[in-house]
């Protein structure tokens, strides 16, 4: 067994880090902590905590992806494809139970890193990924309209549908004063790229809107725009570690939630890594990076955080601006931690509707519409995967839907490798010039009366095992000889070699003799173990076809033709 690698990408940028590079990370990671400052605070009030837990989350998860990770440019934090997940834990379970459910997802990433699992996230079909994000988009812009348009309304209700319905029944307590606060902090994020390329427009929205806010409560009276403080209560101080009660029941009830985080965390980082990947021109480490996912989601809600991934649009951000090492993502934790402890108490003042106008655009952002639309026109099964799995993700739940979508895809992936997998009978003559396994190419080789020839071209899995046995039951012919060609089998399971042994046993009460042809050398080694040679006899196991068919003269009586 290999042994565990725990190589941070930290130590192997240091060896020829320089006062160029260094202020290149200064500036990217000043930057980014900016940036990363109002959608931390307005993923954490959307997520059902105060705002305080997601710039917490922000400074501990990014500080140990930075630090601990496999990218040289990861930025990690909270997002907005937890939101959902996270704000649903806290309704059924409550903070406790949110705290718990991370915990054991960090423990999963962890796991998945130290075995190696990390490329497995890879083989996800794309359309269940588009899936969930669009989904996620869709759930993150309806929980947004309350605050947008200053709504009054009853305790929303947790079901989509029963969500819409409630803001149907209630636009007639719209408030005008929020809902332009909210369409002009859109209109500020959409326009400010545009004439400011290095500053976020989140920030000059929430900057803008706050004055903004302050100035007609003070002077104008006008005092029906929600800001946080009207909601929440600014602490910024940091948390004492908190070791949450840990029982055995609790933990069960939690498990379905802890794996859709962990599964969420893991497709997330590694996409946003991947991405990152192509733009600087590195490869990152993709076990070590869901090993640092593990122990960010570890750590974090010890102190009260919420679930981080890595998070693209800050992955980017820092890229843009120069971030090119891991000391980038840790000088953001740092200003981050700078702005919570000394200005958090100004984010008392920022308007509820600003916040829901940031994301508005993170949900525009996450829908992918365009490539959602382009899938549409991909065959019909992708299609299906990719409603079924936003559906669930709107409709049902989260957790509902990651566990269809895993089934899904591991259906898939099941027929893609039995429509590539195909079983061919041989009963006249093998041409020479298509094989590659034959002693000698210069003439055909006849197979003689009674014999069968039989070759497997794929891996021989469950499926392929229960397709090979149902074409043999639909031979009515009982020959002496049935030889099974194995030489483009790169695998075989448990399945596999059940159905080759009750062939074999099946075959000697009908009198007719089994030949393996061609077997690699994992395949070997797997029906060795197995005991199947003990039944089959090692003198029926042949190198090549040649082999096989001289055995087989010798089992029939009749001399091999030429």
């Amino acid at each position: 067994m290999k042994t565990i690698e725990f190589k941070p990408k930290l130590l192997s940028t240091l060896k020829d880090y320089n006062r160029e590079k260094f202020m290149a990370d200064l500036m990217a990671g000043i930057i980014v902590g900016i940036v990363a400052l109002p959608l931390a605070i307005a993923f954490g009030i959307a997520s059902g905590v105060s705002p305080e837990k997601g710039i917490i989350t922000a400074i501990i998860a990014g500080f140990i992806i930075s630090a601990l990770g496999g990218s040289r440019v990861q930025i990690g934090g909270p997002t907005g494809a937890f939101i959902v997940i996270v704000y649903g834990i806290i309704q059924q379970y409550g903070i406790e139970g949110l705290t718990v459910a991370t915990i054991m997802a960090g423990i999963f990433l962890i796991l998945l890193g130290v075995f190696r699992l990390g490329t497995i996230i890879k083989y996800i079909p794309y359309p269940i990924i588009v899936g969930f994000t669009s989904g996620i988009a869709v759930t993150i812009f309806t929980t947004q309209i309350k605050d947008l348009f200053g709504l009054t309304t009853p305790e929303m209700p947790a079901d989509f549908l029963e969500k819409w319905g409630v803001y149907f029944q209630s636009f007639g307590t719209i408030d005008l004063w929020s809902t332009l606060v909210g369409v002009l902090s859109i209109v500020i994020i959409v326009i400010t790229p545009r004439v400011l390329k290095k500053v976020p427009g989140s920030l000059v929205a929430i900057i803008v809107m706050t004055v903004a806010v302050y100035l007609l409560r003070r002077y104008a009276g006008i005092d029906s725009i929600e800001t946080i403080g009207d909601r929440f209560t600014i602490n910024s101080q940091m948390p004492d570690p908190v070791i949450p009660a840990l029982s055995w029941a609790g933990m069960k009830g939690l498990l379905p939630a802890a794996i859709t985080i962990a599964v969420l965390g893991a497709i997330e980082s590694l996409l946003s890594a991947t991405v990152a990947d192509g733009v600087i021109g590195d490869k990152h480490n993709s076990n070590q990076e869901l090993m640092a996912q593990g122990i960010a989601n570890l750590v974090t809600p010890i102190f009260g955080g919420i679930p981080a991934t890595g998070a693209i649009a800050r992955t980017m951000t820092n890229i843009n601006n120069g971030g090119r090492t891991p000391i980038s993502g840790i000088i953001h934790a740092v200003v981050l931690l700078a702005i919570f402890l000394f200005l958090m108490p100004l984010a008392q003042y920022i308007p509820m509707a600003c916040l829901a106008g940031v994301l508005v655009i993170v949900s525009y952002n996450m829908s992918e519409w365009r490539t959602f639309r382009s899938l549409l026109r991909n065959p019909r099964s992708d299609v299906a995967v990719l409603l079924i799995t936003f559906l669930l993700t709107v409709i049902i739940d989260l957790t509902v839907a990651i566990e269809v979508g895993l089934v899904i895809a591991c259906l898939l992936f099941m027929r893609r490798v039995m429509e590539t997998t195909d079983i061919s009978v041989i009963t006249d003559e093998i041409d020479p010039s298509r094989e590659s396994d034959m002693e000698t190419k210069d003439e055909h080789l006849i197979i003689p009366q009674g014999v069968e020839v039989y070759e497997i071209n794929g891996p021989y899995f469950f499926g392929i095992a229960n397709k090979f046995e149902e074409q043999m039951i639909r031979i009515k012919d009982r020959p002496r000889v049935r030889i099974i060609r194995m030489r483009r089998v790169p695998f075989i399971d448990s399945t596999g070699i059940h159905n080759l042994t009750m062939l074999c046993r099946t075959s000697k009460k009908e009198d007719t003799q089994i030949i393996l042809s061609g077997v690699n050398e994992k395949v070997h080694t797997g029906l060795h173990k197995s005991g199947f040679y003990l039944l089959l006899g090692e003198e029926n196991i042949c190198p090549n076809i040649n082999a096989a068919l001289k055995r087989a003269e010798e089992l029939i009586g009749t001399p091999q033709q030429k």
